[in-house]
């Protein structure tokens, strides 16, 4: 498995990731039963995956005490990101949250933690100094961010320097390459890519919108009268499907699975520190894990990029893919 340096650290970490969100119960997945998700873990590091990414909004702290439990007696062979996901962000949140955490995983200290979201109850400048402080108390090796915006961003590099910034990315959600990733690479802040597959669209599962289900067509690509859907915009469905059936006849040419491309396709672009893929069975950790062994040359990278431009034109720059944009900035 290829690994990286988490910029400003000696933190090494496997490309792909293994994302915790899927293995319990949340608004978009069912979750798995606690032994299933120990066994899919034990799995993602015997394959060679060292890198776990959780936060205590997936399945209200449930994730982390699955993964908690899963590596309390391996916490040697991997890396664990969370987050503070608190409302509110002040000082006083951010340290609880932690500590929960910490209980939650079954260690002494998170090798990095982000910020969730931008909340703006608190100025930021309170929230990263608390962030500071608990790295400063080894209760955490690394700081990072998670869905800013170039305006967050831009503050954020003025109080602090945020390892990485976690951020939806995928061949049907291109916004972070218009101004966040740029200002991102100047200062040497990784990207860390969640939601690769957008939620099964690009495995090549459903071939509609239709066959979607409500749970997973909560996102802009989808009619704002879908019954989950918070965002007012129209959607471009059509674009999306018809990129989803280019992406996947691209991938049969180079004898891949889709999903397996997909991945592939975000290992090779610029300033992406790792890609979290989640997993709620062995099989999908395989097939993850496998993707980071393709190689696409320029010209296929060129077809994908062709296949989903229309998709990335209609989204914009927003990298909020479920409400209207506001919440990234």
């Amino acid at each position: 498995m290829q690994t990286t340096t988490i910029p400003h650290t000696d933190i090494e970490v496997t490309r792909v990731a293994f994302g915790c969100m899927s293995t319990a119960a949340n608004p978009t997945y069912d979750g798995i039963p606690d032994d299933d998700a120990v066994k899919t873990i034990h799995a993602a590091i015997d394959l060679g995956i060292n890198f776990f990414d959780n936060a205590p909004a997936y399945g209200n702290g449930h994730a982390e005490e699955q993964l908690g439990h899963a590596i309390h007696d391996r916490r040697d062979k991997v890396v664990i990101a969370t987050k503070a996901s608190g409302q509110t962000l002040t000082p006083e949140e951010i340290k609880a949250d932690c500590e929960a955490s910490l209980k939650r995983l079954r260690t002494d200290v998170i090798d990095l933690h982000q910020i969730h979201w931008p909340r703006r109850e608190v100025p930021m400048e309170e929230s990263l100094r608390a962030m500071e402080d608990l790295k400063s108390a080894g209760k955490v090796r690394a700081i990072g961010v998670c869905n800013f915006g170039v305006e967050d961003m831009t503050e954020a590099l003025n109080i602090s320097t945020p390892c990485t910034n976690q951020v939806v990315y995928s061949l049907l959600a291109r916004g972070v390459e218009i101004e966040v990733n740029p200002l991102c690479a100047d200062h040497h802040v990784g990207l860390l890519c969640y939601s690769p597959l957008a939620q099964g669209l690009l495995t090549g599962r459903f071939t509609s919108p239709d066959d979607v289900p409500d749970e997973r067509a909560r996102t802009r690509h989808f009619a704002n009268s879908r019954p989950q859907a918070r965002h007012d915009e129209p959607g471009c469905e059509a674009e999306t499907f018809d990129a989803v059936q280019r992406v996947v006849a691209i991938a049969q040419r180079v004898g891949k699975p889709a999903a397996q491309v997909a991945l592939a396709w975000l290992l090779h672009q610029p300033n992406v520190t790792a890609v979290l893929a989640g997993a709620s069975k062995v099989s999908q950790v395989e097939s993850n894990v496998a993707a980071a062994g393709i190689t696409l040359d320029d010209e296929t990278l060129a077809e994908l990029d062709d296949a989903t431009r229309a998709v990335k034109e209609a989204m914009g720059a927003s990298l909020d893919m479920w409400a209207t944009p506001a919440r990234t900035r």
